[in-house]
């Protein structure tokens, strides 16, 4: 069975679907720039167009109250647990046009291209456009798809609040979302399998030209606030003896973030300071409060946990030599996810049909597939971006990495729904 991939009409509404931004904007280089939050109008517009999309395509739609879209190619035994891919489209501000996309128009794509071959899936195939990957809006990642398996609290999401102090109800009803969140939940039998294409956001794929990575395992993030409680004042007044400068012992704290990963002598181990708040943030005022939020991800869970010892371990210390307060709130800490060997068998497989070379990976950068796996077996399939870049406006993938990516993944929905 020869499965053809129009790669000129994926490219063209990957084009589109990036026109859907905050501001029309452009990178450095001419590149496309989105900005995308999730519910925003210009979300809820994507949605909108997306929805023709699946209509051409003949396919069935449903949404749940969190604005999750499921759209369905019903399968010769619409009884059996279907087959699902899918992604995101929302996207942090002033990124590219390929992060989570690829796997929501390349998984219609693979849908369109297994119609054209001929095909007749025995297991229903099923797209999800999930709401809200990115932690943008509400401070949470996966957001959409916690909720599908079940591992957040639907009333502690309902009460999530963005930065006006609108709640996760108030704004999800308000975008026509109004159900109860309990019902978004999935029985876990809902899928057979689970299988997600998406740009590898890292540089190994390129580097070593190999067109296709798939996925053995996920690594999982946690993510805290800390926050540091110094002695301000007049940056020419206050002597430097009299200082609890809560920026100078931040300093101290974000090295020791990158020390305590890089001890671990892990590859998979990384730390990230994201963002850093001073108050009062003028330049004639020694800064009296530090708000830090910090991202430690791996594969390992000790090994993640480790690197928090070692930052408690010198916060300690900075506490006695400077005298400042610092407190440490956990966000969220998630279990890393292994993929399925019958699934990986699968991608290897239609790689195998493709002609196409593979690499066995793992994903540092986490997704939606880390919480499906809670409810179904799953994989990911990457495809290489230039650079590694990804998260910028010149985040870019080839009009012939994507098609190879969505063959594969047609390949693989082929061998999995029978």
């Amino acid at each position: 069975m020869t499965i053809q991939v129009d790669s000129v009409r994926l490219l063209r509404e990957m084009q589109s679907l990036a026109r859907f931004t905050h501001v029309e904007q452009t990178g450095k280089d001419g590149e496309t720039a989105v900005t995308r939050i999730v519910f925003s109008e210009d979300d809820l517009a994507a949605r909108a167009w997306l929805k023709t999309l699946y209509a051409e395509a003949g396919l069935q739609v449903r949404e749940d109250a969190v604005g999750n879209t499921f759209v369905r190619w019903v399968g010769s035994d619409a009884s059996l647990p279907a087959i699902g891919t899918g992604s995101h489209i929302d996207a942090i501000p002033h990124a590219g046009m390929y992060d989570g996309t690829l796997g929501v128009l390349g998984g219609l794509e693979a849908i369109r291209a297994l119609q054209r071959s001929g095909f007749k899936p025995r297991r229903s195939i099923e797209l999800v456009m999930l709401t809200s990957e990115e932690p943008t809006r509400f401070g949470i990642g996966c957001l959409g798809s916690r909720l599908m398996v079940g591992t957040m609290d639907t009333n502690k999401a309902d009460a999530l609040t963005d930065s006006d102090e609108c709640s996760l109800k108030e704004v999800r009803t308000q975008a026509g979302f109004a159900g109860r969140l309990e019902d978004v939940r999935l029985p876990k039998d809902h899928y057979s399998a689970w299988v997600e294409l998406h740009i590898e956001q890292g540089p190994l794929l390129e580097r070593e030209g190999v067109p296709i990575g798939i996925v053995t395992e996920i690594a999982a993030p946690a993510g805290y606030r800390i926050s540091i409680e110094g002695f301000g004042g007049h940056a020419g007044a206050l002597l430097m003896p009299d200082r609890k400068d809560a920026l100078c012992a931040a300093a101290e704290v974000i090295l020791a973030v990158e020390h305590g990963a890089l001890s671990t002598g892990a590859i998979d181990t990384v730390a990230t300071v994201g963002t850093v708040r001073v108050h009062p943030g003028a330049v004639n005022s020694v800064p009296s409060r530090v708000e830090l939020e910090l991202d430690v991800r791996d594969t390992d869970p000790h090994r993640r946990e480790s690197v928090m010892q070692h930052v408690r371990t010198v916060c300690d210390g900075v506490h006695r030599r400077r005298g400042v307060t610092i407190t440490e709130t956990q966000v969220n800490a998630d279990e890393p996810a292994h993929s399925a060997e019958a699934v990986v068998q699968a991608v290897v497989a239609a790689c195998d049909g493709e002609g196409l070379h593979y690499k066995k990976m793992v994903s540092r950068a986490y997704h939606d597939s880390l919480f499906i796996a809670r409810v179904a077996p799953i994989a990911m399939i990457f495809v290489p971006c230039r650079g590694g870049v990804s998260h910028r406006p010149d985040e870019y993938a080839s009009p012939e990495a994507m098609a190879d990516g969505v063959r594969v993944l047609a390949g693989t929905l082929r061998r999995l729904a029978g």
